[in-house]
């Protein structure tokens, strides 16, 4: 987990900090010392608790709670660009969640004192994360409900959609976003088995091609059909 306090724009690749003019951008920058994750290393734990802003550069962060049951259901994967961390004064709480590095990652940390005195106190940053959380909110009460009462396949494409929203695809080309059928079995609840049949079913209709964990959404329109479907 080495830290690098050299250049490292973090602030620069965040919605949050789009209304800072490059000169505020480097002042903060200094202060958010970014730190980088192996595959497969915790960013954070019930056991490795942090209470600091997170903002993801580089690779990808599965978010998951272990259930009674000891099942890990996965909450998110965060792309670059995210925002997570356990930071109560801004509604962000973690403490029952695991961060976990899917791939190599580098990640920028802001402090409890620096979000109080230089995010909170700056009116379009505040307004712009109470927005940022609410969405957040409507997001987990959407998997929420997709849990409890839609079909599997349902729950599929409507899972793919949400991803479609932050891969990084080409200008002009199909969506594909970077996920393998275990990912997607823990996004889902679901049992490989039943997510890869699921995913089989979607091919032979030609609304996605799959190749090595990566998923390319051919059909947009008929994909969006299939997620409205509760029954």
């Amino acid at each position: 987990m080495p830290i690098d306090n050299g250049s490292f724009s973090c602030l620069s690749e965040v919605d949050l900090f789009a209304d800072l003019s490059p000169a505020e951008i480097e002042q903060m920058d200094r202060m958010a010392p970014s730190r980088s994750y192996s595959l497969g290393e915790m960013v954070f734990s019930q056991s490795q608790p942090v209470t600091a802003l997170f903002i993801l550069k580089k690779g990808r962060i599965r978010i998951f709670r272990v259930t009674e049951d000891g099942k890990a259901l996965t909450m998110a994967i965060l792309e670059p660009g995210a925002v997570f961390g356990e930071m109560m004064m801004v509604g962000q709480r973690m403490y029952d969640n695991y961060a976990e590095a899917i791939e190599d990652v580098e990640v920028c940390l802001l402090n409890t004192a620096d979000v109080e005195r230089y995010l909170l106190a700056d009116p379009r940053i505040a307004i712009r994360i109470s927005r940022h959380l609410g969405e957040q909110v409507v997001r987990l009460e959407e998997r929420l409900t997709d849990l409890a009462l839609r079909p599997l396949q349902s729950r599929v494409c409507s899972t793919l959609l949400r991803l479609t929203e932050t891969a990084r695809t080409p200008r002009f080309a199909h969506p594909t976003i970077r996920l393998s059928h275990d990912q997607l079995a823990g996004l889902l609840g679901a049992t490989r088995e039943s997510t890869s049949k699921a995913m089989s079913d979607l091919a032979s209709r030609g609304i996605i091609r799959q190749g090595r964990a990566r998923v390319i959404i051919q059909d947009m329109d008929a994909l969006a059909q299939l997620a409205r479907q509760s029954g």
